[in-house]
């Protein structure tokens, strides 16, 4: 997954008179950590630094790939944290990179709403191995004037109806939303989890998106590129982010975006810290901080994404009006319900079964598909 473009900027830097919770004074201490782009502002940073005397070094990660490739450089000794997301945590958890962390520990953690306490994406067998940071739905975008009537299934992205006119992302997690179609429109194949494929329900998945190919007008990388496709009328349906639509309509165009009936994936980011790491308790200073509603609340609105904490709601409101329902952060349990968050394929079923492909065939298939 690459974000680089995914940022947009409508909140001004607000500064913090006094300590969040869980952050106390203290001098000395280094993080190095790896996020995505617009996880690490000054905005919020700057006043972590001065309330915990702990100093931030960042570095920003382009893709998943290259952060899991990260945290394993020089020994795996580099850096002491990473914002990964779904697709990169189980990698990093099974590889032994990161370690289990105390919950315990962070104040406002017990405000997490409960989806986001122990996902699978983060939490293995029992242990917590970092903490939700914020997340966002994968959406079935449209232009209004062009698709008629309003779709209700991911079958428009599938259907020669749009041939030429549709786009979705340029990642092997993509297979995800393809199993996701099946296991809700054909229950014979057995599929209960989109990213949990034995061989004949991954092929079953790789054929529906081979049959698809014909149909697209551009693998997206970039949300920039979703975005110039829209305005240009190069597409007029496709699988995106919340954050495109939002672009696109601020700059008027005919466009809305849903959950589909079959539901959507999704992606749930974490914070995660270093097996590694010699600033243990840098590292749970800053868990603690960015998990205060205000500085969820900040970071939600800077980037474009839902905050975990229940809490936050009422403070992005009081930052950009109307952002807390524009980003779902006050949706009920049964909005995210519909979603199935991004994690990494193992080979490991969650039926006690080890047949299932692992990521690195999703990515030989992805890039076979792509040709």
């Amino acid at each position: 997954m690459t974000r680089s473009m995914l940022i947009v900027v409508v909140l001004a830097a607000v500064g913090l008179s006094f300590p969040a919770a869980g952050v106390t004074k203290a001098s000395g201490g280094t993080l190095n950590m790896i996020g995505w782009e617009g996880y690490l502002q000054d905005q919020w940073v700057k006043p972590f630094e001065q309330q915990s005397g702990c100093t931030v070094h960042k570095k920003y990660g382009g893709s998943s790939d290259e952060m899991v490739t990260l945290m394993r450089s020089g020994g795996g000794g580099q850096y002491d944290m990473v914002s990964a997301s779904g697709d990169a945590s189980l990698r990093l958890i099974y590889g032994k990179d990161v370690q289990a962390i105390d919950p315990s520990k962070i104040p406002d953690f017990k405000n997490f709403n409960k989806a986001f306490q122990s996902p699978p994406n983060n939490t293995v067998a029992g242990k917590h191995y970092g903490i939700s940071l914020q997340w966002g739905p994968n959406t079935l975008l449209y232009n209004t004037k062009k698709v008629t009537p309003a779709p209700t299934s991911w079958a428009s992205i599938y259907s020669s109806k749009y041939k030429g006119k549709i786009t979705v992302p340029d990642n092997p997690i993509q297979i995800a939303d393809a199993a996701l179609y099946l296991m809700k429109t054909q229950p014979s194949l057995g599929i209960k989890d989109p990213y949990e494929l034995n061989s004949a329900q991954f092929t079953a998945t790789t054929n529906l998106l081979k049959q698809q190919k014909s149909l697209i007008k551009k693998y997206w990388a970039l949300a920039s590129d979703e975005i110039d496709l829209f305005k240009n009328g190069d597409a007029v349906i496709g699988a995106s982010w919340p954050y495109q639509t939002n672009t696109l309509i601020a700059a008027k165009a005919p466009v809305k975006d849903l959950i589909p009936k079959e539901g959507a994936t999704g992606w749930l980011d974490t914070w995660m810290v270093s097996s590694h790491t010699k600033n243990l308790d840098c590292a749970y200073k800053w868990l603690a901080y960015i998990s205060t509603p205000k500085v969820q609340a900040e970071q939600a609105i800077y980037f474009g994404e839902t905050p975990v904490n229940s809490k936050a709601c009422a403070w992005m409101d009081k930052l950009s009006k109307g952002s807390c329902a524009q980003y779902h952060a006050n949706a009920p349990l049964s909005y995210f319900k519909q979603i199935y968050f991004w994690k990494t394929p193992i080979a490991a079923c969650g039926n006690g079964k080890s047949d299932c492909m692992d990521y690195t065939k999703w990515q030989q298939a992805w890039t076979q598909l792509k040709g």
